[in-house]
């Protein structure tokens, strides 16, 4: 048998130094939604990156298919937040895409007609 007891508990079940729900939802409720808006962006645009192999050792993560589905909705994100974050926000954010965009185009085997390659529905057609 071992000597070791177990920790105890708070009575939602979770360690005693961990934050309860209350506090994670009042932590969230005071971060602005700009701030949120982005680092979804930003989250986005970095798995984006890892599969289209732009990543440290790139090559064995790179997966086209994923990478499309992420720029498009790094795309749709930007056009519908548009006019709720301000330009300072969304211009780094919108050469990112077009980056992500234009990566895409050369890593791709097939090219896709202009305005039809991710997330061009909400960019328009993307030339270099």
């Amino acid at each position: 048998m071992s000597d070791a007891t177990p920790s105890p508990e708070s009575p939602t079940g979770s360690a005693p130094d961990s934050p309860d729900f209350d506090t994670l939802t009042r932590d969230i409720a005071d971060v602005p939604a700009v701030e949120v808006i982005t680092t979804v962006a930003v989250h986005l645009m970095s798995a984006a990156a890892v599969n289209l192999g732009l990543a440290e050792g790139g090559e064995g993560h790179k997966d086209l298919d994923e990478a499309r589905k992420l720029i498009h909705s790094l795309a749709g994100l930007l056009d519908a937040s548009a006019t709720e974050i301000s330009s300072f926000h969304a211009a780094p954010l919108r050469d990112g895409l077009k980056s992500l965009q234009l990566a895409f185009r050369e890593a791709s085997l097939v090219a896709d007609e202009p305005g039809q390659g991710p997330g061009e529905k909400y960019t328009g057609p993307v030339f270099g």
